[in-house]
């Protein structure tokens, strides 16, 4: 019997750290074979070349997709979208997979969807359900939602979500988000080893930093990164930060940064990407995590820490007790990080669940291998037709 070859597209250092270990579930499985296609940041020197870390952990990758332009406008990310339909339509007509695997709700992503809907290919959608009112990438994921055969999303609320839009509910599966895995499986580093790996010292206080730009909105990412500096500079404490994605206006916030740290590069560190490893085990011993990252509502649970999470970008998604809404403003963030350091706070959220590590065993990613495996692929499985729901209008 010939193997079912699943083909996982991934983008981002980030995305390919939450998707790790369904690779590793695939590529051990003898009646699968796993195939990988990178692109986008993976292939970028700007963003350190993180193709390289996947074939470091012994993975083949198939086909490598240029389609990041050099530029982060508007009228760039679209011509990207573009250039990735290209080159995925060629990559799929080479490796015929039966099933392509994405995540999320990234540009790449999506151009990855498209080649691979129009090429009669089933998709799997990780992450589906989720709402990001301040960014593309709301529109991005509920589109991928409608073009994928199947779905895996994160919590029960997103699945009930991802049925509400038509999708069948035999073909939802809220197992938890299979990042998650990660914090389970890894063995994280010690403070010191950490302190060595990043050539950092941590200090009585010392918080990570991830700001990407808002991108349903106009020209705002040169006064938000200048008032969470601003913030940040009010106290006293070591930061790790690391870049924004190749989003709109991604290298403003970068290039603010970057000139930031340089001023006092004994308080402030700038990171391409810290991988999977230094990356958990950073948000094991820092104290706060601030920005407006996903991973603070996703992770950030996970260590108990508190995450002040700015701005519009994670609103509407499910958020934990450890996470603090503010707006943009200076004096909202600076007070924002004063009551994530604050005694009272940091016991209220001793006790806090994660609502996306729904089995707490670091299983995740096999019960989704499993499901990739035995679902039957016949004309339905690509003819989708609308599951209605009964509402009363």
């Amino acid at each position: 019997m010939d193997k079912r070859k699943i083909c996982v597209v991934t983008g981002t250092r980030a995305e390919y750290g939450l998707l790790y270990w369904l690779m590793k579930e695939i590529d051990s499985d003898p009646n699968l074979e796993l195939q990988i296609i990178t692109t986008g940041m993976h292939l970028s020197p700007e963003f350190g070349l993180t193709y390289k870390k996947i074939e470091e952990d012994g993975f083949k990758i198939d086909k490598k997709v240029e389609m990041l332009m050099s530029s982060d406008t508007e009228v760039g990310i679209t011509k990207s979208v573009g250039l990735g339909c290209i080159g995925f339509a060629d990559a799929y007509d080479e490796l015929k997979p039966d099933i392509v695997v994405v995540l999320g709700d990234r540009f790449e992503v999506l151009a990855a969807a498209i080649a691979a809907m129009i090429a009669k290919i089933p998709i799997a959608h990780l992450h589906g359900g989720e709402i990001t009112e301040g960014a593309i990438d709301e529109s991005i994921r509920h589109s991928l939602t409608k073009m994928a055969s199947t779905h895996f999303p994160a919590t029960k609320e997103y699945a009930r979500r991802v049925i509400q839009m038509g999708e069948k509910p035999r073909r939802v599966f809220n197992f938890g988000a299979p990042g998650l895995d990660n914090i389970h499986k890894l063995d994280l580093l010690s403070r010191t080893e950490l302190e060595n790996e990043l050539n950092f010292q941590l200090a009585s206080k010392t918080a990570i930093v991830t700001y990407h730009s808002v991108t349903l909105e106009n020209n705002t990412a040169h006064n938000q990164i200048e008032n969470l500096l601003k913030a940040i500079e009010k106290f006293e404490m070591n930061v790790i930060f690391t870049k924004a994605n190749a989003d709109t206006s991604g290298r403003v916030i970068n290039e603010k940064i970057e000139k930031f740290t340089n001023k006092e590069p004994e308080k402030y560190k700038l990171f391409d990407n810290l991988g999977q490893v230094r990356y958990l085990s950073a948000l094991k011993h820092v104290d706060i995590m601030i920005g407006n990252s996903s991973s603070g509502l996703i992770e950030g649970p996970s260590f108990k820490i508190p995450v002040v999470n700015v701005g519009d970008r994670q609103k509407g998604r499910i958020k934990a007790d450890n996470v603090i809404d503010c707006g943009y403003g200076y004096h909202e963030i600076k007070e924002a990080i004063k009551k994530g350091f604050s005694v009272d706070f940091k016991d209220k959220i001793k006790e806090v669940v994660n609502p996306y590590d729904k089995h707490e065993d670091g299983k995740t990613s096999c019960r989704i291998k499993n499901v990739l495996k035995e679902i039957e692929i016949n004309e339905e499985f690509i003819k989708k037709s609308f599951y209605d729901i009964n509402l009363s209008i």
